[in-house]
């Protein structure tokens, strides 16, 4: 599978320039979430206080909204469901990303096999290059398919997990590699990133649907100065609740496809290497295709794989084990392999 890399002209990159793209996009995204997030709570307010005050015009209750002189119930509502729910979230991070899964804790105390043991030793020399103060907890997912990824919300408390089938089926180089990749989501902290922003849209569309049914009923019948108004804006909720949902999803994939190629980009960076990183991914993508079959029925039967699937370092999907249509590129949570190798300064031959 490695001999696919001759395939391909090896070039330079400018790591430290990709780097600072991505983690300028990856910002980006995360405030244009927040941004939705504080509109839509800012149009439930002029909504609600709309039907209070038939007889106001939109613009003073909105300004009224904005300089506290009515209280933004919906907004703080929002706030508040959010800030548990993400500390819930972040304290079980853990067991959410392993659930499902047949599962070991790897240390010094653990380790038994050689190939547990080297795994151990390449992910504390890569702590160190990466110069994190903490050791990420480890664990090894019973599985025959090749797979890693990391979690947490902070680096204290940060996780990684590879399956034993790619523990097994790489040298030690390309081990590194992929160590390293995951060691630099939690350098760069977009594990905190990708979670929170994931949380956020799913309780934006818990709450806009909340309201959606309100606004269907409210806005019927409505009487006073300002009704046509407050039914313009029933309509624009109504219009959210489906429009809502595309968005996020465009910028949750634009975030997790972003944080793929910076960890690529911190990998090579701590490995010093962009070779080992390319034919670890091109042999995971391989063995994916050689045991297509094998592995579509192993996802069909470990539950909860949606939830890993975004922090995955390669998306099942695109060897077709949940085959996505001919826009399968930009529905993607991953770039394309092709992408990958490009980033990492490889170049199909003609």
């Amino acid at each position: 599978m490695t001999d696919q890399l001759n395939e391909y002209s090896a070039g330079s990159v400018n790591w430290r320039n990709t780097l600072k793209q991505n983690n300028h996009r990856t910002f980006i995204v995360i405030a244009l979430f927040f941004a939705i997030y504080f509109a839509l709570g800012l149009l439930v307010d002029t909504f609600l206080y709309a039907g209070h005050y038939p007889d106001t015009d939109l613009s003073t209750i909105f300004i009224g909204i904005i300089t506290l002189k009515l209280f933004p119930i919906a907004t703080l509502v929002m706030l508040a469901v959010a800030g548990i729910s993400l500390f819930v979230t972040y304290t079980f991070s853990d067991q959410l990303m392993l659930l499902g899964t047949e599962y070991h804790e790897v240390n010094h105390q653990t380790a038994k096999t050689p190939a547990e043991k080297q795994l151990l030793n390449v992910v504390e020399e890569m702590k160190i290059a990466a110069g994190l103060q903490y050791m990420p907890k480890l664990y090894i997912i019973n599985a025959d398919y090749m797979n890693a990824f990391a979690s947490g919300y902070s680096e204290k408390s940060a996780m990684m997990a590879i399956t034993r089938g790619l523990m097994e089926k790489l040298d030690r180089d390309e081990l590194q590699a992929v160590m390293a990749h995951e060691l630099s989501h939690i350098r760069h902290m977009d594990i905190k990133l990708t979670l929170t922003a994931s949380l956020l849209a799913n309780l934006t569309l818990m709450v806009l649907d909340v309201f959606f049914y309100s606004a269907m009923y409210s806005s019927r019948g409505s009487e006073g100065g300002n009704s046509r108004s407050r039914n313009n804006l029933a309509i624009v909720i109504m219009l959210l609740r489906f429009l809502l949902p595309l968005i996020n999803v465009v910028l949750l994939l634009y975030l997790s496809r972003t944080r793929e190629l910076m960890a690529d980009a911190g990998a090579v960076s701590l490995t010093r290497s962009n070779e080992p990183l390319a034919r670890a991914l091109i042999k995971i993508s391989g063995d994916y295709t050689q045991h297509n079959a094998q592995y579509t029925t192993d996802n069909e039967h470990t539950p909860h794989e949606n939830v890993r699937r975004e922090a995955y370092i390669f998306d099942p999907r695109q060897a077709g084990i949940k085959p996505l249509t001919s826009s399968s590129d930009f529905f993607s949570t991953h770039p394309s392999l092709e992408k990958r190798l490009q980033a990492l300064g490889y170049k199909r031959k003609h």
